[in-house]
Parts: C-alpha cells; sequence; structure tokens
C-alpha cells in the first residue's frame, strides 16, 4: 500500500499536526528541567457537600473516591508524598433557603479549610494532587491560588458547571462551581475573605464538556474572554493540537501559573460510568492522558485535581483500577522530586 501524499492532506491539518509532535517532544524536557523540584503531593478532599442526594435519604458516594484510589494505592504508584485529608463538615441535603444552594455554608467553610491546606503546600515548593470529592472542591483550590496571585484554570468536565442558583434544578454546588470560582453566584460562595474572583475567566479554558451541546444559547454555555474547547473540537482538530493550544493559551497568560481541575464524566461512560451525571459521547482514556500530560509537563502548572467518580457505582472497583492507572501513566515521566 503506497504511502499518502503531502497533496491528498489539508496543508493547515498537516502544519498543525506537525507542530503539536514538535512541541510535545520539546515539552517534557523543559519540565523536567524546570519544575523537577515541586514534590507530587497527593491530599484527599472526600467532600460531597456539593451534590444531590441520588435517592431520599442517601448521600452521595463521591466522598469514598479518595479512600478508595488510596486503597487501590495510588500513593506508593504516584511514589508521591502523602499529606492526609481535609476532612468535610456533615453533609445535608437541605437547600439554603437564602442562598439557594445545598450546604452552602458548610462548603463556604469546607473551601476555607482545604484552601489553608493546598496554599501551605504550595508555599512548601510541592505540586499537590487532590483526591475528590465532588467539583465544588475547586472553590477551596482556586482560593489557594488567588490568596497567592493569579492563576490560570484548565477546567477539564463533561458539562460548564456554569450553572447558578437561579437555574440550577438541583440546587448544587458541583454544577455551578466553575461559576462560583469566576465570581458567578452568591456573594457567600464567590467572595470568601474579598478575594472575588478567585480566578479570572479570560485565564479559563473549559476542556471536552459536551453539555451544552455546540451552538447553543444556554446561559450555561461558555462565553468570551473565558476560553472553551469543547468536545466536537476535540474530534475535529485532534487531541495533541487541542491539548498544545490549551497549553499555550494558558501557559502564556499573564500568571503566575494554572491549576487543573479534572472531572471524570469527561470521559466516556464506556471508560467511566461510575458517575453521578454520566452523557453519551467524551473523550477516550488515552485521550485524557495525553491532555494530563501535556499539561502537568509545563512549568506553568501549579497542581492538580480529581474529582466525582463515585465508588458506590463500581462494586467492583474497575475506576479505581483506571483513575490509578491513569495518573501513573500521567505523572511516571515527570518525578517532581526534591
Amino acid at each position: 500500500m503506497m504511502a499518502p501524499t503531502l497533496s491528498q492532506y489539508s496543508r493547515r491539518r498537516f502544519l498543525s499536526d506537525l507542530g503539536a509532535t514538535l512541541w510535545l517532544l520539546e515539552h517534557p524536557l523543559r519540565a523536567m528541567t524546570k519544575s523537577a523540584h515541586r514534590r507530587l503531593t497527593i491530599l484527599d478532599a472526600p467532600s460531597n457537600l456539593g451534590l444531590k442526594p441520588p435517592s431520599p435519604g442517601k448521600e452521595p458516594g463521591v466522598k469514598a473516591m479518595a479512600g478508595a484510589l488510596r486503597a487501590h494505592g495510588v500513593v506508593k504508584r504516584l511514589q508521591a508524598e502523602d499529606a492526609g485529608v481535609v476532612v468535610p463538615p456533615a453533609y445535608s441535603p437541605a437547600i439554603d433557603p437564602e442562598v439557594k444552594v445545598r450546604n452552602a455554608t458548610a462548603i463556604r467553610n469546607y473551601s476555607l479549610k482545604l484552601a489553608g491546606r493546598i496554599e501551605e503546600l504550595l508555599g512548601q515548593g510541592k505540586f499537590p494532587l487532590v483526591l475528590g470529592g465532588d467539583c465544588s472542591i475547586l472553590l477551596g483550590s482556586a482560593l489557594a491560588l488567588r490568596k497567592r496571585g493569579r492563576y490560570g484554570l484548565l477546567f477539564v468536565d463533561g458539562h460548564t458547571d456554569l450553572l447558578t442558583p437561579a437555574n440550577s434544578q438541583s440546587k448544587g454546588a458541583a454544577g455551578m462551581d466553575l461559576a462560583l470560582a469566576t465570581g458567578l453566584g452568591p456573594e457567600l460562595l464567590t467572595n470568601i475573605e474579598g478575594k472575588k474572583p478567585y480566578i479570572q475567566p479570560e485565564d479559563t479554558i473549559v476542556f471536552g464538556y459536551r453539555q451544552p451541546p455546540p451552538g447553543d444559547n444556554s446561559p450555561v454555555a461558555p462565553q468570551p474572554p473565558m476560553g472553551s474547547i469543547p468536545f466536537h473540537s476535540i474530534q475535529r482538530d485532534g487531541i495533541a493540537e487541542s491539548a498544545r493550544k490549551a497549553v499555550t493559551r494558558l501557559a502564556s497568560a499573564p500568571t503566575q501559573g494554572f491549576w487543573i481541575h479534572v472531572d471524570v464524566d469527561v470521559l466516556n461512560t464506556e471508560s467511566m460510568p461510575a458517575v453521578d451525571s454520566p452523557e453519551t459521547g467524551g473523550m477516550t482514556l488515552q485521550e485524557l492522558s495525553t491532555l494530563l500530560k501535556t499539561a502537568v509537563h509545563s512549568d506553568r502548572c501549579a497542581g492538580m485535581e480529581i474529582t466525582i467518580y463515585d465508588p458506590t457505582l463500581d462494586p467492583a472497583g474497575r475506576g479505581a483500577d483506571l483513575i490509578v492507572n491513569l495518573l501513573a501513566e500521567v505523572f511516571s515521566t515527570d518525578r517532581r522530586e526534591a
């Protein structure tokens, strides 16, 4: 079979893929020479405060995520330091009558506690890997970053999480976390310690979302200056180019660095069905691995969190193994040792 000639390709796509390949080849070396001093450190944030009850009288099972990953050997596999756990307040299904968010005061208090611990790790030159928990833990991470200065955010999620109390049916902060972190929503959660917004919209890229669909005029669709690379764009351009585009923008922004938020519902349901809001389609495991390798290998990457896996929906623990294997692959060539 004869190899295709250059004329059979789009010249633009060829050059784009070539540029992405060269960038990926160069970037790990840059990361190892500039960021190897940052020691990978695992911190548990087993909060389920941002979700509605899955059924009457039952708590969301994501509070068991961090423990499940530890039981599957995540600390040892990643050769990471162990920073322990930030214990959340007790869960309540009640909706705050004024703020219209479940567990609003508890989330605020937990965000302060989590932020203090993450800020301490960053101040020690560590690279925090925070194990959730639901997506509302982003408020603690974002607050910690804001207290240190101006940081960007790579928001990797199957949804945009730009709901507000006015348009959220669940009233769960896990569907509002990006809105809250970028200053949209009740002051109780958006302006902790007067730090609103924790992340500037123009320093944010929403990556891999399937909902709302492309072209949707929904109020939860990302709007400029917030950057967005939806799933359909990844399918069109390829993961290498999409990842390069996102990380290049974040790394060149006038910030002190960027944080990675990962909700595992960005994966297709064949790979990761044990999430609270599964959707059809989604990124493959290899696509997510490529993105995260590209991002964590940037010397501008400050840390990462991973959320929403529910072990109670996965009795065999397949999802925990998948996440641990993914993280081991992502961090295997970026040993952040002291």
